[in-house]
């Protein structure tokens, strides 16, 4: 069987590090908020581009901790997509405010910006567009959007990049999380920089967010014991900082390689993809974009039937993401119907992850396109 994601592959490829780094915390008997914590920090912003990094508990915490640091809650509306996952409705509800979702671009799967200026009200005080499979949104026009909104309705409109996706991602040569007002990463096992458990980030250019943001995420402790605001608690561990440090100085050489089996994939695949029997597309990268490919991505018409003859093949894949959080019961309460977003809707049927992860090997790949063409001879 070939897995979707295999991450015992990822951790006997750093095996030696990885145990060096963990047994350092151990001995040393500092597990919140030490060492480690502050050296991710400024590795990781270095690496981002940004001058501040707050680590946290989670990708979703990073999200609502941000929210609250930009001062956005009860009767204020943020514009997202519906077409990610739930973590990012989730944390703007979280915040309290309301989530208005808009449809996405086909050939990308980001927020589309055409659909911005219909959605910004005079309660509009936040943009999120979704890094998403490891492509970045097209964040030049949202911002360009977010400052002409600023000037209509006389309020500022901030930008909160979701990089949950997207480490080491770049955009016209900048990485991604550099270019919004504030942004966030997950750092969820599964990403293309993930911990061994839950861990999140925090990253801006903006000293008062960043140091508003430390505050939130511990009581708001200014000094120990003493909370100057109202604050959660949300920390990275230290255990988790040492983890993904060892990895941060891995992580342009593994992107490197999900984007070399990406070509790969693409070489094996684009004299098929046109054949009757298989009716898939490909992932697209738009000339000014680093795509990172935490995903990889195909679309295809009969997705569901494919995926079962994939699995009887031995191949294993994943839906990013099978129901778009619009129409998921949880949200019924958002006000929208199927129809709603047609774009979103129509990806959401079709999408297929194939497995991706820099341990996968090229025979790998060819096994999997094989199965893949198979399938599709089959249903013909």
């Amino acid at each position: 069987m070939i897995p979707p994601l295999d991450l015992k592959r990822q951790y006997f490829a750093h095996k030696a590090e990885i145990d060096a780094a963990i047994a350092q915390v151990l001995e040393r008997g500092y597990f919140i908020l030490s060492d480690q914590v502050t050296a991710f920090e400024q590795e990781f912003a270095a690496y981002c581009g940004v001058a501040h990094a707050v680590g946290v508990g989670s990708g979703t915490d990073a999200l609502h901790l941000a929210l609250l640091a930009c001062d956005i809650g009860p009767g204020d509306e943020v514009i997202t997509v519906s077409h990610t996952a739930v973590a990012t409705v989730a944390a703007i509800e979280m915040a309290g405010a309301r989530p208005v979702l808009v449809d996405i671009d086909p050939a990308r799967y980001t927020l589309d910006p055409n659909c911005l200026e219909a959605a910004i009200t005079t309660r509009t005080k936040a943009i999120i567009p979704v890094h998403l499979y490891g492509c970045p949104a097209d964040i030049v026009p949202v911002l360009e959007i977010a400052q002409t909104g600023t000037i209509r309705h006389h309020h500022q409109i901030t930008v909160i990049e979701d990089c949950a996706q997207a480490h080491g991602a770049m955009y016209r040569g900048q990485r991604v999380g550099s270019w919004g007002h504030i942004a966030t990463f997950s750092f969820y096992p599964t990403k293309n920089l993930g911990a061994y458990g839950d861990g999140g980030a925090i990253v801006t250019n903006d000293p008062e967010l960043a140091e508003r943001a430390r505050l939130l995420r511990q009581y708001g402790w200014a000094e120990r014991y003493v909370s100057h605001i109202k604050g959660l608690n949300s920390r990275l561990d230290e255990l988790q900082a040492a983890i993904l440090r060892v990895k941060l100085r891995h992580l342009d050489a593994e992107n490197a390689r999900r984007r070399q089996l990406a070509r790969l994939y693409a070489e094996h695949l684009t004299t098929t993809v046109s054949m009757p029997y298989l009716e898939i597309r490909l992932p697209v990268e738009p000339e000014d974009m680093y795509h990172v490919y935490h995903l990889y991505v195909v679309r295809a018409r009969q997705r569901d039937a494919l995926r079962d003859a994939l699995r009887t093949r031995g191949v294993g894949t994943l839906i990013h993401y099978p129901v778009p959080v619009h129409l998921q019961p949880a949200y019924a309460n958002l006000g929208y119907i199927p129809g709603s977003l047609p774009v979103t809707e129509a990806v959401a049927t079709e999408v297929l992850s194939l497995p991706m992860y820099p341990e996968l090997q090229e025979q790998e790949i060819i096994a999997v396109t094989e199965a893949l063409i198979a399938a599709g001879k089959e249903r013909a």
